[in-house]
């Protein structure tokens, strides 16, 4: 098992090229997302990210990618309209959470939350095109709703309700910190929205895929995508990387850590990705927010920290591909925001959202059942051992 790639032979002699993790298998026709792991290029719809995050908006990304075209500035304007008005989760939602342990994991919760949304769905057996684009925004209005109600849970505090004259990522940061954001704050949170907004088949979103091709409905395929992400090799890693630059403590400890990461061959939170060789084009620019962020705050040690890590590492590594992935800058980004760690998964899930519903729209639209093939590897032909005998 050690190859990535390697020939395997069936229990009846057939041949086949086994790929470990599906790692570069094409599942499933796409026009969503590309992503040139080599160039380290990744496009919405054709879109490079570095545009979109210079010039739109979540909530034009979010249009974008639900239907296929930038919208016109009344169609954006009705629908932030849409979205904005669609904040409010149903009061047995809210009071769900509210019987919630305060030390669980926080994407349990959201997990738990987004699968009970399904149980209030006026229709639950329609499938069809239109319902699932109003179930789209439906979810990814009311996910930021969650996700604040979820941290003010934890950190034992009463939940704020939506504010309609605010836009989407500062909205979501008024409501977990019970005040508005400045305006350079919420420019920082929507940028990062519009990074993590779409990344290809990802583990999480090829979850999503799989379990809306048996025909299931939205609420499942969105559940099972949260619980994908929970995972610190997906979405946990951001989390991960914070944590390692506090165990690090200091600038001048961090290279004697890394070598000795290196030398025992153990990860790096937050650096090589499965599809980039490259510089992750979004850890790039988290990386200048990162940067103003510390300024701003006066605070620069966990930048420069993950700066000397970064430099360490691509001297080490970089020529066999490793660089910092988004996961590395917006661990810094999110806690120069003020925001707890336990926070930076669900963020995650905040922006994905939008991905997840227009990937699980688009398998609808051609679907066929993913139903992949495991070859067999155990003993043959063993024989069973009555009870009284074993």
């Amino acid at each position: 098992m050690a190859d990535k790639v390697r020939e395997v032979i069936d229990e009846f002699g057939g041949k086949h090229e086994f790929r470990e993790g599906l790692e570069g298998v094409i599942a499933a026709l796409s026009t969503i997302g590309s992503i040139d792991g080599e160039k380290g290029i990744l496009l919405y719809r054709g879109i490079p990210i570095e545009q979109l995050a210079e010039h739109s908006t979540f909530e034009e990304t979010t249009y974008f990618l639900l239907n296929g075209r930038l919208p016109k500035r009344q169609e954006l304007t009705a629908f932030e309209k849409k979205l904005k008005s669609r904040r409010e989760v149903p009061p047995a939602a809210l009071d769900l959470i509210r019987t919630f342990p305060t030390t669980a994991n926080a994407m349990d919760l959201v997990r738990t939350t987004v699968s009970a949304l399904g149980l209030y769905d006026s229709d639950p057996k329609n499938n069809m095109l239109e319902k699932n684009v109003e179930r789209a925004i439906d979810l990814i209005a009311a996910f930021p709703t969650i996700v604040a109600a979820i941290q003010r849970r934890r950190s034992g505090k009463e939940f704020v309700a939506p504010r309609q004259d605010l836009g989407h990522a500062a909205n979501f940061l008024y409501m977990v910190n019970g005040e508005a954001p400045t305006d350079y704050v919420a420019k920082v949170m929507d940028v990062a929205l519009i990074l993590h907004a779409d990344h290809g088949f990802n583990a999480s979103t090829f979850t999503s895929r799989v379990v809306i091709s048996s025909k299931s409905d939205m609420y499942s395929a969105i559940t099972a995508a949260v619980g994908s992400l929970k995972g610190p090799l997906h979405g946990g890693a951001n989390s991960e990387v914070m944590s390692t630059l506090q165990s690090i403590g200091s600038i001048d400890k961090v290279e004697a850590y890394v070598m000795d990461r290196l030398a025992k061959k153990e990860k790096v939170m937050g650096f090589g990705h499965r599809v980039y060789h490259t510089y992750d084009p979004r850890a790039r620019i988290l990386s200048q927010y990162s940067q103003q962020l510390a300024q701003q705050t006066g605070n620069m040690k966990w930048y420069d920290m993950s700066k000397k890590i970064e430099e360490i590492m691509v001297r080490e590594l970089g020529e066999k591909g490793i660089y910092p992935n988004v996961d590395f800058y917006s661990a810094t980004v999110y806690y120069y925001m003020g925001l707890d760690q336990e926070l930076f998964t669900p963020i995650f899930a905040v922006s994905r959202i939008a991905g997840w519903t227009a990937h699980v729209i688009e398998q609808l639209q051609n679907n066929r059942l993913f139903r992949p093939r495991a070859v067999y590897s155990g003993e043959k032909n063993v024989p069973y051992v009555p009870i009284d005998k074993r």
